[in-house]
């Protein structure tokens, strides 16, 4: 194996660290073997106020905005919560190999510290555990590991400082998976999980037969982007006897128009027993009636649009939304489930260089159950991030 010298090793990963152009670093590089690393730094302040009272301070909607979180229920609740934290700080480290065919295998692993049990407290010690966001290799359109599922456009997600935007609107996965890229279309066989609502709760099972398969076309032209997927997968139920299952389909259409300066992304999901794939799981994917599954259905989308003042500072403008057709039937086994969640949300993002950006974020968000009761948010949020 042939060895860059030391010091050229470090004069690369200098030059690389001071460029403003890229946000993978190239850290150094061993015979046929380039290793880099990225990620960033984030801190977010928020100043939250709840019309129906505020969920507890280890609640994740805390951290960042998550639809089934929200409250719900007398108006004259209401509560007003400042929360600040690291917590969306991340890292990630990648290789990329020449091979003697002269094929190219790459890796990708990046933690950060969202959504993790705690192993300190807000007391002393902040500390939180990191957790797994991708691991994967890649090799000759082939992908095998952890990353975004194919259902999903992360290309067509906004800018925001919440850590997700238009959290009720979009589908929002990362999962196990075994994926096919060929041209504009890819294919992948992807981790199954159910999320049940039965007479004692939800109940999440992981005993289906089968992988979760989507479908995805990308098309790419001057003015933008357009991606249509499908998604097709196996809700199950085997608890207690009950041996019951149903299909789940999907489609999702998204992407980016370039207007000028300027641009609109969008996204639009309809399905059956989409469950946890869209909304941050606002709705389970189906109802347990005796032995029988029932689906629920769906449809969610988002619009934002941003615009470049100048330069160094830009907005952006976004509308979510999230409905369910919830069986009224069966709300004496599924409870008061959420039948309806939108957002509204707008900030100013100011970047003196291109890897640092101050920001404000002001963003007022609802929920309703299918029984009618309602509850909303409204959220100011300050964030400063340097990306490396």
């Amino acid at each position: 194996m042939k060895f860059t010298p030391l010091k050229t090793l470090a004069a690369s990963a200098v030059l690389c660290a001071l460029s403003s152009t890229a946000y993978a670093a190239t850290a150094a590089k061993i015979g046929d073997t380039e290793f880099t690393y990225g990620g960033y730094i984030k801190l977010d302040s928020m100043w939250s106020d709840y019309s129906a009272g505020a969920p507890a301070g280890s609640n994740v909607g805390r951290d960042f905005y998550v639809p089934s979180t929200l409250t719900v229920g007398d108006d004259n609740s209401s509560d007003a919560v400042f929360d600040m934290h690291a917590r969306e700080s991340r890292f990630n480290f990648g290789t990329s190999t020449l091979m003697d065919n002269g094929k190219t295998v790459k890796t990708k692993i990046e933690i950060d510290f969202l959504a993790s049990a705690t192993g300190g407290n807000e007391r002393v010690s902040n500390s939180y555990a990191p957790r797994i966001r991708h691991a994967f290799v890649t090799y000759d359109g082939w992908l095998f590991g952890q990353t975004w599922s194919n259902f999903q456009n992360v290309g067509a997600l906004a800018e925001t400082l919440d850590f997700v935007g238009p959290a009720e609107g979009t589908v929002f996965v990362r999962q196990s998976q075994i994926k096919y890229t060929t041209g504009a279309w890819s294919f992948s066989l992807e981790n199954p999980e159910s999320t049940i609502s039965t007479a004692g709760g939800m109940v999440v099972t992981d005993d289906a037969s089968l992988p979760d398969f989507t479908a995805r076309y990308t098309h790419k032209a001057d003015w933008g982007n357009v991606v249509v997927a499908a998604l097709a997968r196996q809700l199950t139920y085997k608890v207690g006897g009950v041996d019951a299952d149903e299909t789940s389909f999907g489609v999702s259409a998204s992407g980016k128009i370039n207007l000028g300066e300027d641009n609109l992304k969008f996204m639009l999901t309809q399905g059956k027993g989409l469950g946890r794939y869209v909304g941050l799981n606002v709705a389970h994917g189906a109802v347990l009636n005796g032995d029988e599954l029932d689906a629920i259905d769906s449809t969610s989308g988002f619009v934002a649009y941003q615009h470049k003042w100048t330069s160094k500072w830009r907005s952006t403008f976004l509308y979510s939304f999230f409905s369910a057709d919830n069986n009224t039937d069966l709300l004496a086994i599924s409870g008061d489930p959420t039948e309806s969640s939108q957002s509204y949300s707008a900030n100013i993002l100011y970047s003196p260089v291109k890897r640092l950006t101050f920001g404000a974020e002001l963003k007022h968000a609802e929920r309703e159950t299918e029984n009618g009761v309602d509850g909303d948010l409204d959220r100011l949020q300050f964030s400063i991030k340097y990306s490396f």
